[in-house]
């Protein structure tokens, strides 16, 4: 080869590389999807392990569009792939509103009566109600997971013995008790510490064991409504089912044969490549920009 042709060829890839490293600065993707080593992955891989689950946790975090969206998309898939071997369920709803939830998808409730007599988030409208929509369209059910709010914040404030108070017939909204509570696991450990130092009179182990009552009766509630050869797909908070720890460990000691895939969700200032702390946080990590817009 020529000097001359050696010249060209050399300032042709020059430009190349250049061109595509441009356009690779210039890209805006919403979301990149990473395996748990951190390993660039992709939705089809996702929905491949999801539907081989039986229980799929996806954890969100609560603003983000980008998992409202992929949500229902996993959720739209999976019925294609499942049909109606597919549950739903969520934290966003709490186990005593179980029956006015069955009703709204059934037909024999109004949104508006759905809407006020059930204890519904603020973003329920932009970011829950397609999931409750889709799970009517196609007649699945919906299981609200979540202990009702009142009985986690007397946790909170007086500890699980409080919960041995209550009327046998609120319990069934609950995990059976009483509830085995590791406080020694890296998340409830970090909360505790957290909360140290905090005013009101909330002690730091009341507050962890507040978390871990809602872990235990998203798990107890998750398999009291889940059978053999059927897939439960769950929405959660991220911090919920991260290092499979919270609902996951309450899974294990209940259904330690259970075949569980976790999603989380973590935002950066960069999606080129997942944080190093992002690593091992789930089996599948969503990675958004850190300047995503929010739901709220």
């Amino acid at each position: 080869m020529t000097l001359w042709k050696s010249i060209v060829c050399h300032t042709i890839l020059t430009l190349f590389w250049m061109s595509a490293l441009e356009a690779q600065q210039l890209d805006k993707p919403a979301y990149r999807l990473f395996d748990s080593n951190g390993q660039e992955s992709n939705y089809a891989a996702l929905l491949k392990e999801a539907v081989k689950a039986d229980v799929v946790l996806f954890g969100e975090l609560h603003n983000n569009p980008i998992c409202h969206w992929l949500q229902i998309e996993l959720a739209q898939d999976l019925h294609q792939a499942r049909e109606n071997a597919l549950v739903l369920g969520g934290e966003m709803f709490e186990a005593d509103d179980q029956l006015a939830l069955n009703e709204y998808l059934t037909g024999l409730l109004s949104d508006a009566n759905f809407e006020s007599e059930t204890k519904i988030w603020t973003n329920y409208k932009t970011d829950y109600k397609p999931l409750i929509a889709f799970a009517a369209q196609k007649q699945l059910p919906f299981i609200a997971t979540n202990i009702p709010r009142r009985y986690a914040s007397m946790v909170s404030r007086s500890g699980l013995e409080v919960l041995e108070k209550l009327p046998s017939e609120v319990r069934q909204w609950i995990a059976p008790l009483p509830i085995v509570v590791d406080l020694s696991l890296p998340g409830y450990a970090q909360m505790m510490e957290m909360m140290q130092g905090h005013g009101g009179g909330m002690k730091a182990a009341n507050f962890a064991q507040a978390q871990a009552i809602k872990d235990a009766t998203m798990a107890h509630r998750i398999l009291a409504n889940w059978h053999k050869d059927k897939t439960f797909l769950h929405f959660n908070g991220a911090y919920h089912s991260d290092n499979h720890e919270g609902i996951v460990w309450y899974l294990r000691k209940q259904a330690p044969k259970l075949k569980i895939l976790t999603i989380s969700t973590v935002e950066q200032a960069s999606i080129q490549t997942l944080q190093e702390d992002a690593k091992q946080k789930a089996d599948f990590i969503i990675a958004t920009p850190n300047t995503m817009t929010k739901t709220y």
